[in-house]
């Protein structure tokens, strides 16, 4: 079997360290010895897009924010289901991030960051959001391992309380909140609920349909 090869590091605002790595054709990014994210497992963040978008039955120029660039599954999923139409902002914290997608991972994007829908920012996700009042009709977070700050504990002031609201604030009527998690947590579903959400919970696989780790995403509408 082929070693892994740690192709670069990028200190995580706040929080730890990421790490690079490739074996072969396959990637993987990682917050000190805990794997983020692999190029091979990426069909629960593509779910995290298109769940989402079935929420918003076909709106027109649905204005979409995605947290969290990650190797871009998300992002390119959101380019098939939106549509032309659509206007598509991502927000990444780390600027090497960024970098990789654009230089060591480049052939996993393909053209999905040239494509004139889609604008990447290199800013605070919660950021955003709190400046965002009435502008979004999906924002879709994947910024972490769940609801809890793993990789920045910054990141749990979008999944507190306060956090929920600025989110709703951010959405317009009928918007969707879409949160990407490794496992369930039932004291976040309570607190979206709390917040005047209609929330769905849904298990998804890392692998298609059938296979790979379970994951969870939650789909909270504003009323």
């Amino acid at each position: 079997m082929l070693p892994w090869i740690q192709l670069a590091t990028a200190k995580v605002p706040g929080g730890g360290e990421l790490r690079l790595m490739r074996r072969g054709e396959e990637f993987s990014i990682r917050l000190d010895a805990n794997e983020l994210m692999n190029s091979r497992l990426g069909g629960s963040e593509e779910a995290l897009a298109t769940l989402a978008c079935q929420k918003l039955a076909g709106r027109a120029r649905p204005r979409v924010l995605i947290g969290g660039l990650g190797m871009g599954f998300t992002l390119r999923a959101a380019l098939k289901v939106f549509g032309t139409d659509a206007v598509i902002e991502v927000a990444e914290l780390v600027p090497e991030v960024i970098d990789w997608a654009r230089g060591e991972m480049a052939g996993l994007y393909g053209d999905s960051l040239t494509d004139p829908r889609v604008s990447i920012l290199q800013r605070d996700v919660g950021e955003l959001i709190r400046a965002g009042a009435g502008r979004y009709d999906a924002i879709l977070l994947d910024v972490d391992n769940g609801p809890e700050g793993l990789s920045r504990p910054a990141n749990d002031q979008l999944y507190d309380s306060r956090g929920l609201s600025d989110a709703r604030a951010a959405l317009r009527g009928g918007g969707v909140l879409a949160v990407w998690s490794s496992g369930p947590d039932d004291s976040f579903t309570k607190r979206l609920r709390r917040g005047d959400f209609v929330v769905n919970e849904v298990p998804v696989r890392a692998v298609g349909k059938r296979t790979g780790s379970r994951h969870w995403i939650w789909l909270a509408v504003k009323t």
